[in-house]
């Protein structure tokens, strides 16, 4: 697969837009209150007359390049080590010309990226008035993309980088601010955020076309949603959207009826959304491709509420993102996801959409936030994002930086085995031991043999391992744990970390006994 993407690669490099050079220009990334990544070499890129020599200067290095046919130069200044002095990098070109980028720090530098829990704001989180009376961390700086879609890969976006200030906290990724803010405080170094997401997005959004159609069961859903992209018309948006907010209404109303609970949001202007989105690959092309080769440490993801309703192809999908991003950047940087939490939305879309984040952990330098405990029933934007924000930061400390922490991240599964009656799995990550969560029995097991019927079951802690039986099932085939939208869950280990949801089957849908 790797001579694919490296061809792919140089595909999109090669199908950047270019800029006309008027003038001598840094990427838009490359701007004052940046953070450039200690210890690597840092790329600097931009434009100019084509055949110009440009030269940078900065930390006492000077480095040059000639711009290209098409304007465009690029270079890379050797490793610098951490530092908070606010520095001065200059750009010089031909005749005089000059930019400067000022209060430059080095430090420690993440992407994150995703859809609308990502996009999440501080202002929007749980103790907001205490979260920005405690925002005085000027060594902590984040950069919001905020281009839009587009249909072919943008070489130029937008953005600009803001000190964290009690002025400036609230508008920050909530997620992206409170894994920043651990690593500033152990690692001890400036940190810079770039935060490129877009609520209601699916994925399809966030991964190149030629990746998506390099495989023919994601090319078949990209060209799918291709056509009704294109097929979409403006002027019915209206119409449309008064359909669908009817239909909503109706349901709603049918709950509370019933007496039950309703918690799908009122649909979206559908005009609103398909201008937000863009069509498949669109908003790579235009929020992802402008940043590419900031040089960054890692990349986080906090994303799948979009894919919950077709959940088979996401493992392949996240694959796909993390491989190609990697390879766009020409860096196996380390790589963490948030699994989506605990939320009240019927079928199997949720659980197999965490199912996808836990296999897709087979890839190298990867991790994963469980948060099937933070989750809100009727709220897809849980306010908890300090604790997001903490679980990704234990995986980045403990595997990225090398410090000691309570866990890398909650149990694991790692193999069952059937013996008689009951089903043992094993798990990693137990860190001090398997434990019940509330104190008491284990819950949210169930176990089913042949015929697929699945019954509550007994759970017992055997050293780094749970035995699960049923009186019910004489000869189970099969396990699986906290395995709904709004799972009972009762698993942690010794650092309080809660187990990731989990099943042992394969099975593509529960059998219905009649």
């Amino acid at each position: 697969m790797k001579p694919t993407l490296n061809l792919l690669s140089a595909l999109f490099l090669a199908s950047f837009l270019p800029l006309t050079a008027a003038e001598l220009k840094l990427a838009s990334v490359l701007a004052d209150h940046m953070v450039l990544q200690r210890d690597k070499p840092v790329a600097v890129w931009g434009w100019a007359d084509p055949g110009e020599s440009v030269t940078v200067c900065f930390a006492g290095q000077s480095k040059s390049a000639i711009a290209a046919a098409d304007g465009k130069w690029s270079l890379k200044l050797a490793a610098i080590a951490a530092s908070t002095e606010p520095r001065v990098l200059h750009a010089t070109g031909k005749d005089g010309r000059k930019v400067e980028v000022k209060d430059v720090l080095v430090g420690e530098v993440w992407l994150g990226s995703g859809q609308s829990n990502m996009a999440m704001t501080v202002a929007g989180c749980y103790h907001f008035d205490a979260e920005k009376a405690a925002a005085k961390y000027p060594l902590i700086r984040h950069y919001r993309e905020s281009s839009g879609p587009s249909e072919k890969p943008q070489a130029e976006g937008k953005g600009a980088w803001q000190l964290c200030t009690q002025e400036n906290v609230g508008g920050f990724s909530a997620a992206l601010y409170f894994f920043g803010r651990e690593i500033h405080k152990e690692v001890g170094v400036p940190v810079g955020l770039i935060n490129t997401s877009v609520g209601g997005t699916p994925i399809e959004s966030w991964v190149a076309a030629e990746v998506q159609s390099s495989d023919p069961e994601t090319k078949a859903n990209y060209d799918t949603r291709l056509d009704t992209f294109l097929k979409f018309d403006p002027a019915q948006a209206p119409v449309l959207h008064q359909k669908q907010l009817a239909i909503w209404k109706a349901a709603s109303e049918k709950a509370k009826a019933n007496g039950t609970p309703f918690v799908v949001p009122a649909p979206k202007d559908p005009l609103a959304m398909w201008k937000l989105k863009g069509g498949p690959s669109g908003l790579f092309n235009g929020k992802v491709v402008n940043l590419v080769p900031y040089t960054l440490r890692g990349m986080l993801w906090y994303q799948g509420e979009g894919n919950a309703g077709n959940p088979g192809l996401y493992h392949k999908q996240l694959t796909q993102l993390v491989t190609s991003w990697r390879t766009l950047w020409q860096d196996e940087v380390p790589f963490a996801w948030v699994q989506l939490p605990n939320f009240t939305s019927p079928g199997e879309g949720w659980p197999r959409v965490r199912e996808s984040m836990l296999k897709t952990l087979a890839l190298p330098k990867t991790g994963m936030a469980i948060t099937i405990d933070l989750g809100d029933a009727k709220d897809i934007h849980p306010k908890n994002k300090q604790d997001v924000g903490k679980r990704l930061s234990f995986w980045a400390l403990g595997t990225v930086y090398g410090k000691n922490v309570p866990a890398i991240s909650g149990p694991l599964p790692t193999g069952s085995t059937i013996n008689g009656s009951a089903i043992t799995v094993s798990f990693k990550h137990t860190n001090g031991g398997l434990k019940s969560i509330t104190g008491g029995p284990l819950t949210g097991f169930q176990i089913a043999g042949a015929d697929q019927q699945w019954k509550p079951a007994e759970a017992k802690i055997v050293g780094e391992t749970v035995v699960i039986s049923s009186a019910e099932v004489a000869q189970p085939v099969a396990v699986r744990y906290a395995w709904k939208d709004w799972p009972d869950y009762s698993l942690a280990n010794g650092a309080g970390l809660p187990a990731s949801p989990f099943r042992t089957d394969d099975w593509p849908v529960p059998v219905v006994k009649k």
